[in-house]
């Protein structure tokens, strides 16, 4: 289960990342914060870019599954801010046109989080 569980949520990062860099590029400008004291547009390439690495990583990374979890749960956090920003900002994008759709949003990222970790750990290795 919880190779099932990696390889999709890899897959999802390389589909969200494609879309970062194509058709859904606009929707996630919305997202970037205010603050951010890089240009919009370039946040949203660069961050499409680190999804397609870490999603393929996460599919095929065979020795370093518990690390690329950890960056994958930490980039997960580190994006954050941007769907507080959206929610904050009340800017519509992916469907999220009200206050009550944005905030419950927020609270999958979490479970992001957790699937990132729990799904790249397993039993401990034995050696030999």
């Amino acid at each position: 289960m919880r190779s099932f569980v990696r390889v999709l949520l890899g897959l999802a990062l390389v589909f969200a990342g494609t879309s970062h860099l194509t058709f859904a590029r606009q929707d996630f400008r919305a997202q970037v914060p205010d603050s951010l004291p890089l240009d919009t547009d370039t946040t949203v390439l660069a961050s499409g870019v680190a999804e397609i690495g870490l999603g393929s990583a996460l599919v095929l990374a065979a020795r370093r599954r518990r690390f690329v979890g950890t960056v994958v749960a930490l980039f997960f956090v580190a994006v954050f801010p941007g769907n507080i920003a959206q929610w904050l900002n009340r800017r519509d994008a992916f469907g999220l046109d009200s206050d009550e759709k944005r905030i419950a949003r927020l609270f999958g990222q979490p479970l992001l989080v957790a699937a990132a970790l729990w799904s790249t750990r397993g039993a401990p290795r034995r050696r030999s």
